[in-house]
């Protein structure tokens, strides 16, 4: 009894998982078509001063 309820949780947790990953999946290819914004890369441009110190 109680070894098919872990098995019936393992296998519970096992098809959770690959939902998971297959929900992720189309999330990273449907994504951009629906969500355009969110996936763009920022646009603005950063400078930032920096000071090298050679020789010390």
């Amino acid at each position: 009894m109680l070894r098919r309820l872990i098995w019936a949780l393992v296998k519970a947790a096992l098809i959770l998982v690959v939902l998971a990953a297959l929900g992720l999946l189309a999330y990273a290819y449907v994504g951009p078509m629906l969500f355009p914004a969110d996936f763009a890369a920022p646009a603005t441009e950063v400078v930032k001063p920096i000071t090298l110190e050679i020789g010390q």
